[in-house]
């Protein structure tokens, strides 16, 4: 790849004064809007704020590397500003930055071009001297002659001696991009200057890249981890003294990285392993939290595909009067009613708990959580026994992946077999036997309460599950209501997820309809961002909101909050149901009637969402002008001591 390509003069700012994140970030999107790289500025700054959301993008050693991945990205380009004085930026080793490089790639191109562009650009930063002499570029032209230095001729490696010692090393951060490849090259670069032969394998993105072979393996004096995420197939390094740091330590410290492993294979292949720099451990509550989660995010496409498929062939029986065809066994009908039924009543409580599992226990986890899953389903045991299961199953795996062990040659038989049949046995049988039955049974309670439910009980429910949909726009606190509300569309009560689907519009409405009627309190940021919102509202997308809310969320949020809040209360007082999960606006077509007629609760469902939408921009509208007032009455005084 040749980065010269992807940017050119006018994308490129040296020796600049910005003087914040954001200040950098509107003059880089403007520029990539000015040169025909983006259609939209609202929907690629939306997307860059969505992955600035998500963690650090200051990569450590003076650079900051933000990016977004867009359908409004005509093509993959990346700006640059190198700075005159430091700038603040959320970085991992806590730094100041003074080189800013805000990528853009196309949302097709989100595998490819994306992980190769930084990968690229990572390798080539993580060069001390490399980066030294772009910031001394004395202008544009240069800057992108230096950027393909040493990109015609292959990378000398030093010739080591033939006793030179042998170091296996795992770099691996979360997002599997930038401080992978920047880790690699350090230990790589220090390696040669040590005179040690420094083999590293990348677990990336991209999968495992430059896989270490048997030989090196064998080979090995010992290995470095610089991860922050599980090593992959780590039973490979089984034996092989190693030191276990930070993935982000090899840009500081590499040659001491090394040192330190080369000491701890003085003890030879049988020694235990050390750790450089620990990693803070996850409380057991943490570790909870982020399993939950991470078993809700795998059942969320399923719910969406299953939920949208079933009411498609809902609207299809209603508008041709099919109803006989719907429920005749075999036809075309009647299959896509069982399809998108088994997606969301057969797959999704298995795939719930063993993704859970997995989060725990990692692939061996898989299987168990499998198992469990599907018992919760014999036992009828639902959501809640899903989770539970999911559960059982992890922390079954984690303690005999740790307790359980055979020697090296027996790995696979452990792996396989063993490991697989020893987890669905227990998982399986504490689920049928044992936990699954009172699990069941306060699913079963949980379930007739909620059937109960009635005026203000019902307004209650409605409006927790409201407040909670806004309170973070799909952060933990959203994604505890969508679980609670799929938990009970799953045991059979709809009245919980029709309150959902209805708030999830608010927000979204909100943010248009406010900065439309006073665009003066909004940035044009704001007022862009508004521009799109209500569309993603129409789909049930409440992160459309989520710039605005960064920008101001002591007054942004409190005004979701309370109109949402109205919207559930509103929705869950009538007892309208719904049991089509994930379908937007078609929602109101495929509604469970109750007392009232479809079109009549089809009006209150959406005018419910109005009335919240309404409320949200009359608070929102009132804090904003407050604010706005506040401003401009701190301007006159400073104005006035000036004078």
């Amino acid at each position: 790849m040749d980065l010269r390509k992807l940017t050119n003069e006018n994308l490129i700012f040296l020796n600049s004064d910005f003087k914040n994140k954001k200040e950098i970030l509107d003059v880089f999107i403007q520029k990539l809007y000015d040169e025909g790289k983006i259609t939209s500025k609202e929907e690629f700054y939306s997307a860059v704020m969505e992955r600035e959301a998500i963690g650090a993008t200051g990569i450590g050693e003076g650079l900051a590397i933000p990016h977004g991945k867009s359908d409004a990205v005509k093509e993959a380009s990346f700006v640059v500003a190198t700075l005159n004085n430091e700038m603040e930026w959320e970085t991992l080793d806590e730094e100041p930055v003074n080189l800013v490089i805000l990528l853009a790639i196309p949302k097709s191109e989100e595998g490819s071009t994306h992980v190769d562009l930084l990968a690229k650009l990572t390798t080539k930063l993580a060069d001390d001297d490399f980066r030294e002499e772009l910031v001394k570029s004395k202008d544009q032209k240069e800057f992108i002659d230096k950027l393909n230095i040493g990109e015609d001729t292959e990378k000398s490696e030093e010739v080591m001696a033939e006793d030179a010692k042998t170091i296996v090393a795992v770099t691996a951060c979360p997002a599997g991009i930038a401080h992978t490849y920047m880790a690699a090259e350090a230990l790589e670069k220090a390696g040669r200057k040590l005179g040690v032969r420094v083999k590293v394998e990348k677990q990336g993105a991209m999968g495992i890249e430059d896989r270490i072979t048997d030989e090196d393996l064998n080979n090995a004096h010992a290995a470095i981890f610089a991860v922050e995420v599980a090593v992959k197939e780590a039973e490979r390094f089984d034996g092989i003294p190693a030191v276990e740091t930070a993935v982000a330590d090899p840009l500081k410290r590499a040659e001491g990285i090394i040192k330190e492993a080369l000491e701890a294979g003085k003890d030879g292949r049988t020694a235990a392993k050390r750790t450089s720099t620990p990693r803070k451990e996850m409380s057991a509550g943490e570790e909870a939290k982020k399993a939950l989660l991470n078993g809700i995010s795998h059942i969320v496409p399923l719910i969406v595909a299953g939920g949208t498929v079933l009411a498609i062939a809902v609207l299809i029986k209603e508008i041709f009067g099919l109803q006989e065809l719907y429920g005749q066994e075999g036809s075309w009908l009647w299959m896509y009613r069982k399809l998108s039924g088994g997606m969301l009543g057969t797959l999704m409580v298995p795939v719930l708990a063993a993704y859970v599992s997995f989060s725990l226990a990692d692939k061996p986890g898989l299987g168990p959580g499998f198992a469990a899953g599907l018992a919760a389903n014999l036992i009828s045991s639902g959501f809640l026994g899903g989770i539970a299961g999911g559960f059982i199953a992890g922390y079954t795996m984690k303690w005999v992946k740790k307790n359980v062990r055979g020697p090296q040659h027996l790995n696979g038989f452990f792996t396989f077999y063993l490991y697989p049949v020893i987890g669905t046995l227990v998982a399986g049988s504490l689920m049928l036997f044992v936990v699954g039955k009172p699990v069941a049974a306060l699913n079963t309670g949980l379930t007739n309460y909620l059937n109960g439910l009635s005026g203000g009980n019902a307004m209650l429910l409605g409006a927790i599950i409201g407040a909670m949909v806004s309170f973070d726009l799909g952060g933990p606190v959203n994604k505890a209501a969508y679980a609670f509300c799929v938990g009970s569309m799953a045991n059979g009560n709809f009245m919980p997820y029709a309150t959902f689907a209805s708030c999830k519009m608010v927000s979204a409405f909100t943010t248009t309809l406010a900065t439309k009627l006073r665009p003066h309190l909004y940035s044009e940021e704001e007022i862009q961002c508004g521009n799109s919102t209500w569309i993603l509202g129409l789909a049930g997308i409440t992160e459309g909101a989520i710039p605005l809310m960064i920008e101001d969320p002591f007054r942004v949020i409190p005004s979701f909050v309370v109109g949402t809040a109205v919207t559930g209360a509103m929705v869950a007082s009538t007892g309208i149901g719904l049991q089509v999960p994930g379908a937007g606006i078609i929602s109101m077509f495929v509604l469970e009637a109750g007392k009232l007629s479809k079109l009549t609760e089809a009006g209150i469902w959406l005018g419910a969402a109005l009335v919240g939408t309404a409320i949200s921009t009359v608070v929102l509208t009132v804090l904003r002008s407050k604010k706005h007032k506040l401003l401009k009455q701190q301007a006159h005084m400073e104005n006035a001591h000036t004078i």
